[in-house]
C-alpha cells in the first residue's frame, strides 16, 4: 500500500489496489502449497490472509492510519533430542536463516495496537503498543507429527508429541512513530516494524500462565 501511495495514486485507489495486491501475492503462495504433497491448501491460512487484508484496508478507510499492525516474531529454537533436530533439518532446513523463517515452533504472530492512537488525550508515549500474540509448539509436519530417524524408520510415533497453542500478551514498540527527520532512518524503522520488538510476555498455554523474560 505504501508503494502505491508513494507513487501518487489517489487514496481510494491505492488503499484497494495495495490491499488486493498483497492478497493476490498470498493467494499464489496458498495455491503453490495446494500442489505440495507435504502441505496442501489450507482454508484456515487463506481466511487469515483475507482477514489481514481486511484489517489493512478497513483501518485506512476508517482512521486514515494503521492503529493495529500485524507483526512477526521468531527465534532460533533448540531441540535437545538429536533425532528430532536431524529430522527437522530435512523439513525446515539446516541453516539458521531457514530455521528462523520456516520453523513454526519458533514463530509468534502478533496483533500490535498503538495505545495513543485510541486515546489521543492520554500521556502515553506515541510509540507504545500493546500486542496480542499467537503461536504453537510440537508441530513437526502439516498433518503428521511422527519423527523418522536417519534410516527413515519411525523413531517417535505420531501421538508422542501433542501439539498445543500459545497465547501471549506483551508490550511492544511502534518504530514508525519514533520521530526523526532522516528519510533513510524512517525507511529502516518502517521495515524493522514488521518484527515484534523483544519484550517480556505473559503466556497462556495448556491451561496455565507462564512468564517469558524476552519474547520476539
Amino acid at each position: 500500500m505504501e508503494m502505491w501511495k508513494w507513487a501518487g495514486v489517489p487514496k481510494k485507489r491505492y488503499v484497494w489496489v495495495g490491499g488486493m495486491t498483497g492478497l493476490a501475492y498470498e493467494t499464489v503462495i496458498e495455491v503453490m502449497d495446494g500442489f505440495s504433497d507435504h502441505w496442501g491448501f489450507s482454508a484456515g491460512d487463506y481466511c487469515a490472509n483475507i482477514l489481514g487484508t481486511s484489517l489493512l484496508i478497513g483501518q485506512e478507510l476508517a482512521w486514515n492510519e494503521q492503529r493495529i499492525t500485524m507483526k512477526y516474531g521468531t527465534h532460533l529454537a533448540t531441540y535437545n533430542d538429536p533425532t528430532v533436530d536431524a529430522y527437522l533439518n530435512g523439513i525446515y532446513g539446516k541453516s539458521k536463516l531457514d530455521r528462523l523463517f520456516k520453523d513454526y515452533n519458533a514463530q509468534t504472530y502478533w496483533l500490535s495496537a498503538n495505545i495513543k492512537s485510541f486515546f489521543k488525550k492520554s500521556n502515553v508515549p506515541d510509540w507504545l503498543n500493546i500486542a496480542f500474540g499467537y503461536g504453537g509448539q510440537d508441530m513437526y509436519g502439516a498433518y503428521w507429527d511422527g519423527i523418522l530417524d536417519a534410516n527413515g524408520q519411525l523413531a517417535y510415533p505420531e501421538d508422542h508429541f501433542q501439539r498445543y497453542r500459545q497465547w501471549y500478551l506483551a508490550p511492544d514498540i511502534d518504530l514508525t512513530r519514533i520521530k526523526t527527520k532522516s528519510k533513510a532512518l524512517k525507511t529502516i524503522l518502517f521495515v524493522l516494524n514488521t518484527f515484534k520488538f523483544p519484550t517480556p510476555s505473559l503466556e497462556l498455554s495448556r491451561g496455565s500462565l507462564k512468564w517469558n523474560w524476552i519474547h520476539f
